[in-house]
């Protein structure tokens, strides 16, 4: 017995030390250069690109299993004339052998130094990292279904790495295409205490043309939450001279449900100044370009596959600060919950500038045009390219948006709430609310695009708003003055504004209280004709025509405004007008009669008062509206009133012989007339 275990333990020492010796022997005996082409052969042939490596490739196996070698170059494949895809300067990896046996890595040192990538985009936009496509058939993979993985952990029960490091690498992209090329140099990559148990400390820095770039932090330990757990991580990152972003958090569940959760905080900074840096021209064209100059950023972000959330959202960009959260899942058939919450904005500092003003004959030259062009789209079928409201008609939307000072189109608003509601297509927002003026504007509005074309109604109600200073803000002009009532109802159809105004229909009613006119004195029109159509001298005070009340009911049909019978009541005047605006021609049609009266009263004088009847016409344009006494109704009615209406011509009349002649009369009048 004990001579069988001395042979037992000779024999197991003896092949110990013959491994030991091969181990040894190995690297000394075997020629490794011999075997160089045949290895850069295969590798050629199974990237399909020329391979080679210099002829100092070191192989070690004890008591480190080491590789080792310098300027090795994979070149591009056919149709690049850039001659390498990827080159290394030096390559050195030392790993121990013995504990691979228990699925411990033990790497010693792990140093790549000098590494290049050229990535190239043709001109026919082939590119030179895709592989090259093989004709044999397809292995069939097994599908692992989400969420399940092999075995209860990592692949490896240990890793540990002394050394890890890759040194002044650099990545070149070219685009022949767009003419195009981008730079990353200096890229050196450091990790430190590597290991499952412990956090991973990570430094990384480049540079992006001439702009630096650096990451550093931590993040680990991995062993625990690679499975089911969390893996933290907090890094630090720098780009540019002016972008400094933190993430702080953990990844979770990597292995089988993969998320995030994380604060991100990204201090101030400027996007102009980014994009500068970058060497490129800022493309947001903005009325001020003192807009989109700082912005900063803080949220609590919570995400996976199925559903997201954003918590805690602070956005600051200029003088603008939004407290904002969010939550989105089922991202097929997305549903969105939102709230926002806006302290200020003046949205015309972040509208396109305006161009310079043009002439009329040159807008006029211009509307041709553009009529002829939207006539143009309109005859050939297929030119315009139909928007897709798929996404939109998937969507699910409940939020609610809220904005204490707002200036829009130079109108300043305030206490803005809107709730909006999606589904199928259809988005309600009700309610609409905000203050202006002096007053408040409610509402709600609708939009459906479960159709091709996109169909929208809005339901507004305006009470006590001050008229003149928001027509002085919007419009520059001082031409109204009054305490506005209003209550409107508006349907169209379409994106495109001349879609807009020709499918536009509704009805309403606007009702201003003690105001003015301005620009338009009606009480003179009625008692000098030449001064108020421009044939007298003219006054240095600037005209215009106080009312107690102005009201003017409408409907609107494709686009063509008709008002009835709109009315203004003052102490010396009486006015009623009636005719079309058509918002497609921008054109007027109306006749205002105007009637004086012979005592001074308010709104509440509701008697017919007598006076002279100087009807007027306005026609023209929007921007040029023309003005003209109706001379022919003038004419009519004081001939009305003179000859047939008199007292001694109706008695006379009143015979019977003598009515046929009465009607003859009015007949020829109205011929004369020419109405």
């Amino acid at each position: 017995m004990k001579k069988v275990l001395k042979w037992g333990f000779i024999i197991i020492a003896s092949l110990v030390v013959i491994i030991i010796a091969a181990i040894l022997i190995i690297p000394r005996v075997v020629d490794v250069q011999k075997y160089k082409p045949v290895l850069e052969k295969k590798i050629a042939e199974a990237s399909g690109r020329p391979f080679s490596v210099s002829d100092d490739l070191r192989l070690s196996l004890f008591p480190w299993a080491g590789v080792s070698f310098s300027d090795l170059h994979l070149g591009n494949v056919k149709g690049f004339k850039e001659k390498d895809f990827v080159e290394v300067k030096s390559f050195e990896v030392r790993i121990k052998l013995l504990p691979l046996l228990s699925k411990n890595i033990q790497v010693k040192k792990f140093i790549l130094n000098e590494p290049r990538m050229v990535l190239v985009k043709n001109k026919n936009g082939g590119v030179n990292w895709e592989l090259p496509q093989k004709t044999t058939e397809p292995k069939k993979v097994e599908k692992i279904p989400v969420g399940k993985i092999s075995g209860t952990g990592l692949p490896i029960s240990g890793l540990t790495v002394e050394d890890f490091s890759i040194k002044n690498g650099m990545v070149l992209w070219i685009d022949h295409a767009a003419g195009t090329r981008k730079q990353i140099s200096d890229i050196n990559l450091t990790l430190q205490d590597v290991s499952l148990d412990r956090p991973v400390q990570l430094k990384f820095s480049a540079v992006l043309d001439t702009q630096p770039l650096s990451i550093q932090g931590s993040f680990g330990p991995v062993s625990k939450g690679f499975q089911e757990g969390s893996v933290s991580m907090d890094l630090s990152l720098s780009a540019l001279n002016e972008l400094t972003m933190r993430l702080k958090g953990a990844l979770e569940n990597m292995a089988v449900t993969p998320g995030v959760e994380l604060d991100l905080e990204v201090a101030e900074f400027s996007p102009r100044k980014m994009v500068a840096a970058l060497g490129q021209t800022f493309s947001i064209q903005t009325a001020d370009p003192n807009a989109l100059n700082r912005m900063t950023l803080n949220a609590h972000i919570k995400a996976n596959s199925k559903k997201v959330s954003v918590s805690n959202g602070i956005l600051g960009l200029d003088e603008s600060k939004l407290i904002f959260s969010m939550k989105a899942s089922d991202f097929s058939k997305p549903a969105v919950n939102f709230d926002l919450n806006l302290n200020q904005i003046n949205l015309d500092r972040y509208l396109p500038p305006k161009s310079g003003k043009k002439s009329s004959a040159e807008q006029q030259d211009q509307e041709t045009k553009s009529q002829k062009s939207e006539k143009s789209k309109e005859s050939t079928p297929g030119s315009t390219k139909k928007a897709d409201y798929t996404p939109l008609r998937r969507l699910i939307l409940d939020g609610q948006l809220k904005i204490d000072k707002l200036i829009a189109n130079k109108a300043k608003i305030q206490d803005v709430i809107l709730k909006i509601h999606a589904k199928n297509g259809i988005f309600n927002l009700d309610p609409l609310k905000l203050n202006m003026y002096q007053g408040n504007v409610s509402g709600k509005a609708t939009l459906n695009v479960t159709q091709d074309v996109p169909e929208s109604n809005i339901s507004l109600i305006v009470t006590k708003v001050e008229a003149g200073p928001l027509l002085r803000d919007v419009l520059e002009k001082d031409i109204l003055e009054g305490v506005m009532q209003a209550n409107v109802t508006l349907a169209m159809a379409g994106t495109d504004p001349a879609l807009l105004r020709k499918t536009l229909n509704g009805n309403g009613e606007l009702l201003f209280n003690d105001g003015a006119i301005k620009g338009i004195d009606l009480a003179g029109m009625v008692r000098n004709v030449q001064a108020a159509f421009g044939l007298a001298e003219k006054s240095d005070q600037k005209p215009k025509t106080d009312f107690a009340e102005l009201k003017a009911p409408f409907t609107i049909t494709r686009g063509v405004i008709n008002t009835p019978q709109t009315s203004l009541k003052s102490p010396l005047l009486r006015v009623i007008a009636n005719g079309n605006a058509d918002l497609v021609k921008e054109t007027l049609d109306f006749r205002v009669e105007p009637k004086v009266v012979d005592t001074i009263k308010g709104q509440g004088d509701e008697k017919q008062r007598s006076g002279i009847m100087v009807p007027v016409l306005v026609t023209g344009n929007f921007s040029s509206p023309k003005f003209r006494p109706d001379f022919k109704s003038v004419a009519k009615q004081q001939l009305q009133e003179k000859v047939l209406e008199s007292k001694k011509v109706k008695k006379l009349l009143e015979k019977e012989e003598l009515k046929q002649l009465q009607e003859t009369t009015k007949g020829l009048l109205k011929g004369v007339l020419g109405q």
